[in-house]
């Protein structure tokens, strides 16, 4: 079957969205092996660092090729600056969580390889679903080609999505750097983070990514960037509770005086 045809995509689209909803109810009955909640019955692991570059950066690539098979140089046209803007803000979160964060997390902690090929593969179709709406799909489209001009960059759309993107993405940059500083050096013990909007929530850093896609879908204004903020909830949503019960758990007084929610502040 040949993925560079419109059919193909938008089947791949709406297979993806029941999918993301089978994720959905799956996880509030099968906890995610990995981080916080990694289990052996998940089978071999590798090392923590190792698995999140190789789960996280096919995606970059699958972007940054789609991205440039649509440039003048390798037979494609000419495109306006939104079209630009789109593909530094994906490979801008892509680069960080590919070639930054697992050179930052500490620990020897393990991620199984049944997850780490899972996330693979899911961010590989994801890729190729943005990049190729974006910058194929897109600029053939007689809405889309006229809604991406250099006027969609003033638009209330792009302004709101942006921002919400740019705060999504510094609450998800501060709440893992929390997290990676809860111990000290030789330190064993768990910990309740605390600080930024870990006072609201057990879940800060996934609350940041949500948000981070849910601005990325308003900036876009597309089905494929709706898609992408669904699955991240599917995904990290039943996650942040399976977190939230597990904290619970562990400190019952100081969680219970707290009064926290999972991942979204004062509603769930």
């Amino acid at each position: 079957m040949d993925i560079y045809t419109i059919d193909f995509f938008y089947d791949l689209m709406y297979i993806m969205f029941l999918i993301g909803l089978v994720v959905f109810v799956s996880l509030y009955f099968v906890d995610a092996g990995y981080g916080k909640m990694r289990s052996d019955k998940w089978g071999p692991a590798i090392n923590n660092k190792v698995g999140w570059l190789l789960m996280e950066c096919p995606v970059f690539f699958v972007m940054l090729y789609l991205y440039l098979k649509s440039l003048p140089l390798y037979g494609g046209i000419t495109r306006g600056v939104p079209y630009w803007l789109f593909f530094l803000i994906f490979e801008f979160h892509y680069f960080q969580r590919s070639f930054v964060f697992p050179f930052l997390l500490q620990g020897k902690g393990k991620m199984p390889i049944a997850i780490m090929i899972m996330s693979v593969v899911w961010n590989m179709i994801n890729g190729y679903i943005q990049g190729y709406f974006l910058f194929h799909i897109a600029p053939n489209d007689p809405f889309y080609s006229q809604l991406y001009t250099s006027a969609w960059l003033t638009d209330p759309r792009f302004i709101i999505g942006a921002l919400i993107f740019i705060t999504g993405w510094i609450i998800n940059v501060h709440s893992d750097h929390v997290i990676r500083h809860l111990r000290q050096p030789g330190d064993t013990k768990h910990y309740l983070p605390k600080g930024g909007l870990y006072k609201y929530v057990t879940s800060a850093n996934y609350l940041g990514e949500i948000t981070e896609w849910l601005g990325f879908a308003i900036l876009t204004w597309s089905l494929a960037g709706l898609l992408f903020f669904w699955f991240s909830c599917c995904n990290l949503v039943p996650r942040s509770n399976a977190i939230y019960n597990k904290y619970a758990e562990e400190f019952p007084d100081e969680f219970n005086r707290k009064k926290l929610k999972r991942i979204i502040p004062f509603i769930y």
